[in-house]
């Protein structure tokens, strides 16, 4: 299996005017400078490795209802909604990649959501 973070990295930096930077610890990932959409977690609360991100409602409990075995209910920012993705587990990267430009849509700015969509639209 490729280097999770390195992967994860790739899925964030691939965003508009996504930015990485060090929060808490751990490399996590911005829309410009604020706000955050995303954080790697590399045993930060527990002895796992994984990632949280901002999710739109509704989606943090399909996640976890789909297999809590892959996802999870981070501590701190879980009350707000957002998903934890166990990494050290098997993971359907194409769902990883799902989540994370969720997160990044449920935070960025509608200028930067149409500039995305512009992106995904096949010419």
């Amino acid at each position: 299996m490729a280097d999770p973070l390195t992967m994860l990295r790739a899925l964030c930096m691939a965003l508009p005017d996504a930015t990485e930077r060090v929060s808490h610890g751990e490399p996590a990932w911005f829309v410009r400078r604020s706000p955050q959409f995303a954080s790697f977690s590399d045993h930060h609360h527990d002895d796992r490795v994984g990632f949280v991100a901002a999710a739109p409602p509704g989606a943090q409990q399909d996640w976890i209802a789909r297999d809590a075995t892959r996802f999870y209910l981070p501590p701190y920012v879980g009350g707000r909604g957002w998903i934890g993705v166990y990494l050290d587990v098997e993971q359907d990267w194409e769902e990883v990649a799902d989540i994370v430009e969720e997160a990044y849509r449920t935070v960025a700015p509608k200028s930067l959501v149409v500039q995305l969509d512009a992106e995904r639209q096949p010419e």
